[in-house]
């Protein structure tokens, strides 16, 4: 599976944005798609996931309200919808792929395949 992810920009506090990540080799089909992030200096971090075949979503507590993990069937691509953007969510962000059991949804070493980063900075 190869993924890219994309939509990332410069905004101000408060805005939006949206992220995509699309999948081209395969379907995400029995995948569990995950957004993570890592700020200069910092860890990468789960954001958000959702497992492809039953639609069921995941978050950081620090997102949950403002960030909805969303799937499009037809274009085989995974959005992550950011509102309410604050300085601390400024950071590269990444999408990956994998087929881990549930309780490892929101380990990044779990994950077999990765996107390049696309970045996001929030100016307050």
């Amino acid at each position: 599976v190869q993924l890219q992810a994309s939509g990332g920009g410069s905004v101000q506090a408060g805005e939006s944005l949206r992220l995509s990540c699309a999948a081209s080799g395969r379907s995400f089909s029995g995948y569990n798609i995950g957004w993570f992030r890592q700020a200069p200096g910092s860890n990468r971090e789960f954001v958000a996931a959702i497992r492809w075949s039953f639609g069921t979503t995941y978050y950081v507590d620090s997102v949950k309200g403002r960030f909805t993990i969303s799937k499009d069937n037809a274009e085989n691509t995974v959005y992550l919808r950011m509102n309410t953007l604050k300085s601390e969510d400024t950071a590269v962000y990444y999408c990956a792929a994998g087929r881990q059991i549930l309780s490892a949804i929101r380990d990044d070493y779990m994950y077999n395949y990765w996107g390049h980063g696309t970045q996001v900075t929030v100016s307050s």
